[in-house]
């Protein structure tokens, strides 16, 4: 019998897998954008020698919204990015509508990397607002599917008004979803699943805009000709072929001289190293894009070994690649998956359990870190591994709850 998970697990390694991260194939439902299986023309096209071929990831349409949504305006309050929502479709949930106290329930993926460590101290958070909440059960799954879908039947056995899911894969999960959503009101978020049957699905922007970002980042700032080193961390990994995708159209378009695309399986020796190689290699690197910033602190400090200037570099909200930045004058971007978003579902629960209507497709904003606006997310009384994008900072116990002072 799984426990109701209390605390954090501590001491989990920053070179874990970014977040959001899910290995599955890509979905086909619009309950997921982000993972939808059809092929577009741009992931047939003939591929750049360098970048390789487009992931089958890519979905011309998915790729186009997202990034239009970067420049729409979300609704909701100015203060609270994370009860905002770009172009939503409401729903009604007048058929849920039951009197509090209520009993919530959360089967959780992991929180098995920084950024689900953070996110799952914000969320106890949120339900500690709540006085009409009077129990939280929660379930980790600990990044295994099977336990997951064993662990979401044992919440819905135990009666919970509402069920909060945060998939750990996509296809593998999506009938214990599709088996709840008949006995329970079920949100998802952070990663989907293929039904359309939860009422509401919750996440940031996604992987396109991330990719695009840091990648129209490099254009702008590496001269033409430049010597650009994409990192990754793992190839199939949902989230994350979709940071790529993104990046590869931005790159496949400019003038820059994408010279290598290279796995780093998240490790910060094995990023190091790789970056060492190619300075080694080519002399200059010009321009280096990132699919998660985990290890950017590892790459800089490879040039910084090599005695040569840290050119243009993609990063992410992680406190360690912020202070390098601010403190080396660094020519840097960070986008962004905030960890506010796991906020959104319980508000979402409460919402729902009060009948009042929720988008279906609740997409939060997903800002990016600039040299502009670098001073306002840097917080140097919190951990090297703090996600700045957290929304935690009015919350009771910020910040000693977070590992701060």
């Amino acid at each position: 019998m799984n426990r109701p998970i209390t605390v954090l697990v501590a001491g989990v390694s920053a070179m874990l897998l970014a977040a959001g991260c899910a290995s599955d194939k890509p979905a086909t439902s619009g309950a997921a954008p982000e993972t939808s299986a059809a092929a577009s023309s741009a992931g047939t096209a003939a591929a750049s020698p360098n970048t390789g071929e487009q992931s089958k990831f890519f979905v011309q349409a998915d790729y186009d919204a997202q990034l239009a949504m970067r420049t729409q305006n979300a609704v909701g309050p100015a203060d609270k990015p994370w009860e905002q929502a770009i172009a939503p479709e409401m729903v009604d949930t007048a058929k849920y509508k039951k009197d509090g106290p209520y009993d919530l329930c959360f089967s959780n993926a992991a929180v098995n990397n920084p950024w689900r460590q953070v996110g799952w101290k914000t969320m106890q958070a949120e339900v500690a607002l709540h006085k009409e909440i009077k129990k939280f059960t929660a379930l980790d799954a600990e990044g295994k599917d099977d336990k997951q879908i064993s662990d979401i039947a044992e919440l819905v056995g135990k009666g919970c008004d509402a069920l909060i899911v945060s998939p750990n894969t996509t296809a593998t999960l999506t009938p214990a979803v599709t088996g709840a959503c008949p006995e329970v009101p079920v949100i998802v978020f952070d990663r989907g699943v293929e039904t359309d049957c939860p009422v509401t699905f919750i996440n940031p922007i996604g992987g396109y805009a991330f990719g695009a970002d840091g990648a129209e980042f490099l254009v702008e700032k590496v001269p033409a000709g430049g010597k650009v080193l994409a990192l990754r961390i793992l190839p199939g990994v949902d989230v994350l072929e979709t940071r790529w995708s993104a990046a590869k159209v931005t790159f496949d378009k400019s003038r820059l001289d994408v010279v290598g695309v290279e796995f780093t399986d998240g490790d910060a020796a094995k990023t190091k190293s790789i970056v060492s190689d190619y300075i080694q290699r080519h002399g200059k690197i010009d321009g280096v894009w990132m699919d998660a910033g985990a290890t950017a602190v590892a790459a800089v400090e490879a040039f910084e070994d090599a005695g040569v200037p840290v050119p243009a570099i993609v990063g992410e909200d992680q406190q360690d690649f912020l202070q390098k930045w601010k403190s080396g004058g660094l020519t840097a971007i960070a986008p962004t998956y905030p960890t506010y978003q796991w906020r959104t579902p319980i508000i979402a629960a409460l919402k729902i359990l009060k009948g009042e209507e929720v988008p279906k497709t609740w997409k939060l904003p997903q800002p990016k870190i600039t040299s502009e606006n670098l001073d306002s997310y840097l917080q140097p009384n919190m951990p090297p591994l703090h996600y700045a994008l957290c929304g935690c900072e009015k919350l009771p116990d910020f910040p000693a709850n977070w590992g701060g002072k």
